[in-house]
């Protein structure tokens, strides 16, 4: 492991592989509270938190635990657990960023309603982990992974965001395309600007 591997998993999962754009992982947020960029910078910190804490916390249980050879002989062979696990890890950190959010920032957790704990069940934060074991990633590459995941999942949801609430102050777009469609079409678009970054050699 070196620092261009990590620039590269950190470009990739931000840019070329973006959980939005690219592999299309944690919609259901990116629409619901993308209306506003304050709200959707909430919601991108706190999933870029999850799916760093995530892959820090789930690394360790799936090497020393799942597919450890330490506690059984010639392994323990509980793959068919990790999802399992990897949910359950994944509930609890959400639990305790509500109950934070609840404490320290009532208004943000207000603003982000039933999308906080719906990050329990967001497939971006359960892909970036599941992608971590099927990349073979070391400790500091998941975290990294996770890390940089976020921040593109939170480039993406605030780049959506600022461009709808441009769109809510004008009256340009066509009648039928008025609140959801518009938001699709403008959500098509960034994707497409996004896959220009598609097959880029970091390093030649």
């Amino acid at each position: 492991m070196d620092w261009q591997e990590l620039i590269g998993i950190a470009l990739g999962a931000i840019l070329i592989n973006n959980f939005i754009f690219s592999q299309f992982l944690g919609i259901c947020p990116f629409m619901g509270v993308s209306k506003s960029t304050e709200t959707a910078v909430g919601m991108g910190l706190a999933v870029t938190f999850v799916m760093g804490l995530a892959s820090a916390v789930c690394y360790p249980i799936n090497k020393f635990i799942l597919v450890s050879e330490t506690i059984f002989p010639g392994g323990n062979d509980l793959k068919f657990m990790q999802t399992i696990v990897f949910i359950l890890v994944i509930a609890s950190l959400v639990q305790f960023i509500e109950m934070f959010l609840q404490k320290a920032m009532p208004s943000l957790y207000t603003a982000l309603g039933v999308y906080l704990p719906l990050i329990t069940t967001n497939c971006a934060v359960l892909g970036v982990v599941l992608q971590n074991v099927q990349n073979t990633y070391g400790f500091v590459e998941s975290v990294t992974y996770g890390v940089t995941g976020g921040l593109g999942f939170l480039l993406a949801i605030y780049l959506f965001a600022a461009v709808r609430e441009k769109l809510a102050l004008t009256s340009e777009s066509p009648k039928a395309f008025e609140g959801f469609p518009i938001a699709l079409v403008t959500a098509g678009l960034l994707a497409l600007c996004f896959g220009g970054f598609s097959g880029l050699s970091i390093f030649g």
